[in-house]
């Protein structure tokens, strides 16, 4: 009990460090981590401290806190199942995409897991390569604008040669913005996976704990990747990375404990005594403590043999006298002796549990026995003994990862797709597991060299390719149906819409699993349908065009459904709430939201009314310059209680 009040300072500096726990370094407030943060213009960093600091990261503040009006257009035609599915592939750049989805999808993705570029010298990415350069300008070189000066797709990549003077500077401004936001995307309990290896291990730490908060850090995971070679390299033969794994708030982060699988059991639980029907088979662990737990004189002390003798440990034992008798009166431990006469004491660690449930293992920081090659395999069996990728991740490396992160109903997001990996896994795992995981994936339409095989296979980009392999895992999955008589899609038509790349699809059913989601919903970055409203930037030059935009704010060739699920993200609905069009409206998440974009009548107002939505959302050029009839709509809704708003 303190006998002081509260500490106001700390308290405060508390409160601070949960907002912005990037702006606290060892303890202190970084004053000017802080102004960077609030966005404070024309700022130097030039303090000397623990810090991670670089060439470029003010310009990545700026560009971390640019607003976009950009959006995501819906593509049914590259889907499966787009009306009900609850998967999403977003074709567009990342960090686009990251600032698209936060308000919808603010708190509420689970599991992150990303393979972002590992920065050998060889990669390309987006970057700045010139640290002076303004908003305007970046956004100018790396994509297209609109004839408003907003971006409409990023695709530009330069190669990051280890030669550049700005060779770490440039991945970490690449990064920065994007793990920033991230982290507003996960859950309090949510957690996140970065690949990486030893090219900037050391920098991904820092930054992540800058952003994460140092008290966060998890663990720093080793996956043997490889398991021998190495002939091509000059010094040790490397055969591992790492997987960061970092939660958002680990004081609120459960014990990690996953299942035995039946390769563990067959390869631990080996030895089995009288005890093997109601405990299973065991396993043994030493009983003397590897090393000294502090002199602790109540656990060193004498035990009898099977045969009488005394046995002394050389440091302590684990458990208590009276503990470890009662174990040996219950034939709980293992007594072993060698050629030289040494007896050493093992305890038994059963599979099943004195409550009758097998035990659960707490996870460990390696993962083993699953190899890039098995990546190569997958891919390779999908399409055809075809590897378009050098290196894709194995599905059994993130299921792994889900089996102890996730759990049936979560998020996972993955905003370098790559090769779809995490797709592919998501859906094999709720296959395994009767899950109902869904998964967000975002890859950039990088295009593919044409020399490639994947050029010539004809796939345009990589987000073709990992489009085209969900497509194909979702095929795979539904041919486990046991007989021809289930029911087949109805039309050639519509089969090869949904299955473009199939010669015999099926229904999306899987009995096996009849809830099982196998589908996608395809969505590419694109401009705002609306046009913007700049009224500080009016000059006699742009006044009529502004105008233009005060009186009808749809930009022209706008489509219906293109408006309908930018208005719906950025009320903040997900991009998977259910959709009804029903009455001239549309009702989204079950009448929560009523976007109306056809027309607007007194008769169609008072069905919105009497159907209670929280809030509506029209155009305001549904009212046809009726003045009345907007009036009174804003005073019915408001009497309502419900939040009116017009674009």
């Amino acid at each position: 009990m303190e006998g002081s009040s509260l500490n106001i300072q700390l308290d405060q500096l508390e409160k601070l460090k949960q907002l912005f726990p990037e702006t606290i370094t060892e303890g202190k407030i970084d004053w000017e981590k802080l102004q960077a943060t609030l966005g404070k213009e024309n700022f130097v960093i030039q303090n000397e401290r623990y810090v991670l600091n670089w060439a470029g990261k003010a310009e990545a503040f700026k560009v971390l806190q640019q607003s976009t009006t950009a959006t995501l257009k819906p593509v049914p035609e590259e889907s499966i199942n787009f009306e009900t599915t609850e998967n999403i592939f977003i074709e567009g750049e990342n960090l686009e995409v990251l600032k698209v989805l936060q308000k919808a999808y603010y708190n509420k993705i689970k599991c992150i897991i990303i393979a972002p570029p590992y920065n050998t010298g060889n990669d390309s990415f987006i970057y700045p390569d010139s640290f002076k350069e303004n908003k305007e300008e970046y956004l100018k070189r790396i994509g297209e604008k609109d004839e408003e000066g907003y971006l409409m797709k990023e695709g530009f990549f330069r190669k990051n040669s280890k030669d550049s003077g700005h060779y770490h500077s440039n991945w970490l401004s690449m990064m920065y913005p994007r793990m920033f936001l991230a982290k507003n995307l996960l859950r309090d309990d949510g957690v996140i996976f970065v690949h990486i290896d030893d090219n900037e291990v050391h920098n991904l730490r820092l930054m992540m704990n800058e952003i994460f908060g140092e008290e966060n850090f998890v663990e720093q995971i080793i996956w043997k990747k490889r398991y021998g070679g190495g002939a091509k390299e000059k010094y040790l033969v490397n055969l591992h990375e790492y997987v960061l794994m970092y939660s958002n708030n680990k004081d609120i982060l459960t014990p990690i404990f996953i299942s035995n699988n039946k390769d563990f059991i067959a390869k631990y639980y080996t030895k089995k005594d009288l005890y093997f029907e109601t405990r299973g088979p065991y396993r043994t662990q030493p009983l003397e403590a590897a090393k000294s737990m502090g002199e602790r004189k109540n656990l060193v002390y004498n035990i009898p043999g099977p045969k009488g003798e005394i046995i002394s440990p050389k440091r302590q034992w684990l458990w208590s006298k009276e503990r470890t008798l009662k174990a040996i009166e219950n034939n709980e431990l293992e007594f072993n002796q060698d050629k030289d006469g040494i007896w050493t004491v093992n305890i038994k660690q059963y599979l099943i549990s004195d409550d009758g449930n097998e035990k659960l293992l707490k996870v460990t920081s390696i993962i083993e026995n699953i190899y890039t090659q098995h990546g190569s395999k997958e891919i390779e069996e999908l399409f055809g003994n075809v590897n378009f990728f050098p290196y894709p991740k194995p599905t059994a490396v993130i299921k792994h990862l889900l089996k102890f992160a996730s759990d049936e109903n979560d998020i996972i997001l993955d905003f370098f797709g790559g090769s779809a990996t995490t797709a592919h896994a998501v859906m094999e795992l709720n296959k395994e597991d009767g899950g109902n995981r869904k998964f967000i994936l975002v890859q950039l339409p990088e295009p593919c060299d044409e020399s490639s095989e994947a050029f010539k296979a004809g796939y345009k980009t990589i987000a073709d390719i990992s489009k085209d392999r969900i497509r194909r895992v979702i095929k795979r999955l539904n041919q486990d149906l046991p007989d021809s008589k289930n029911p087949m899609l109805e039309g050639k038509e519509a089969q090869q819409k949904l299955f473009p790349n199939s010669e015999n699809p099926v229904n999306h059913i899987n009995p096996a699993n009849p809830n099982a989601d196998k589908g996608f919903k395809v969505f590419k970055l694109s401009s705002s349908n609306f046009k913007i409203w700049r009224g500080s930037e009016i000059t006699e030059d742009n006044l009529e065009q502004q105008l233009e935009i005060f009186t009808d704010p749809v930009r022209e060739g706008s489509e219906k459904e293109n408006m309908l699920y930018e208005l719906i993200l950025k009320a903040g609905y997900l991009l998977t709430d259910k959709v009804e069009a029903t009455n001239n409206f549309y009702s989204v998440n079950e009448g929560e939201l009523v976007i109306a974009l056809e027309e607007i009548n007194q008769p169609l107002i008072e069905t919105i009314i009497s159907a209670k939505p929280k809030k509506v959302i029209t155009l305001d050029r549904l009212f046809a310059n009726n003045d009345q009839l907007k009036t009174n709509a804003v005073l019915q809704m408001k009497d309502a209680e419900i939040d009116f708003k017009t674009i």
